[in-house]
């Protein structure tokens, strides 16, 4: 829905360290204890990240992929962004439910540690949901998604990288919006619904 927020700092930081992603290390932790050593070493505060964020806009398409795929299905955007970076982009989506994480700042705006809503929050939150006899579909790109779409009941890739592609071959792969519309009403069709349930 959203371009990356790290790879933007450090495209306008000119941090090329800042790249990583969970497509490059998927160990969720490690990758945030290397972001948080390098905005230190480098003296970033918040306020200079959230004037990269204010420039960014969601990507090409997604508001309105959103807004229709939300007449037909409950939407939940599970993310491993914090609540500090994601405000503004959410409003330009039109405020879909977010569940994400938390940053620790300081009264001079370093970001001094981040706070997890759960490890592996994703799959859980998708359990928790399964558990109230909802049908399930998720879609991810990254390593950070893969306990998610294998918990659903359906999961499906979107634009992901080759390494996830190569190493998680069991999900189908999509490259535009339309496709994964596509997928998710096949998807939806097949796993069928709950007797008792709508969702």
């Amino acid at each position: 829905m959203i371009p990356e927020v790290w790879i933007n700092v450090a495209e306008r930081t000119g941090i090329d360290a800042l790249r990583i992603t969970t497509r490059d290390i998927p160990d969720y932790d490690e990758l945030m204890q290397k972001r948080l050593a390098i905005v230190a070493e480098h003296g970033l505060r918040m306020p200079d990240i959230q004037q990269v964020i204010d420039d960014m806009g969601p990507l090409d398409g997604a508001r309105e992929f959103l807004d229709e795929l939300r007449a037909g299905f409950q939407v939940i955007i599970l993310s491993d962004t914090f609540y500090e970076f994601a405000s503004p982009l959410m409003r330009q989506l039109g405020w879909p439910t977010l569940f994400c994480h938390q940053l620790d700042i300081d009264t001079e705006g370093a970001i001094v540690n981040y706070r997890l809503r759960q490890q592996d929050q994703k799959r859980h939150a998708v359990r928790a949901l399964k558990s109230l006899n909802f049908r399930t579909i998720a879609a991810g790109d990254s390593y950070n998604d893969t306990a998610m779409l294998a918990e659903a009941d359906a999961g499906i890739l979107f634009r992901p990288p080759d390494n996830v592609i190569e190493e998680f071959p069991q999900y189908p792969v999509t490259g535009s919006y339309a496709e994964l519309r596509e997928r998710i009403d096949a998807a939806s069709t097949a796993i069928g619904e709950p007797a008792d349930a709508r969702g």
